[in-house]
């Protein structure tokens, strides 16, 4: 059951790197993809990460909610 779970979680995060545009930003190259990956990690962990994550958790949020209003029009 473990394993299933953690296959979801992963097809998920590999879910919002495509819904990010980065697939098609890199031309699907794994290499730039996980130097991108590295720089945002390592800018998690700098001075100002706080407010870093704030930020991308704000704009996240706001990305989900922009998606769910497309997906359910008044």
């Amino acid at each position: 059951m473990q394993r299933r779970e953690r296959t979801r979680h992963l097809i998920e995060l590999g879910g919002l790197v495509q819904k990010a545009g980065l697939v098609e930003l890199t031309d699907d190259d794994r290499a730039t993809l996980y130097g991108a990956l590295l720089d945002l990690a390592g800018r998690a962990r700098g001075d100002d990460a706080g407010d870093a994550l704030t930020l991308w958790k704000r704009r996240g949020k706001r990305a989900f909610d922009m998606d769910l209003g497309e997906q359910n029009p008044s």
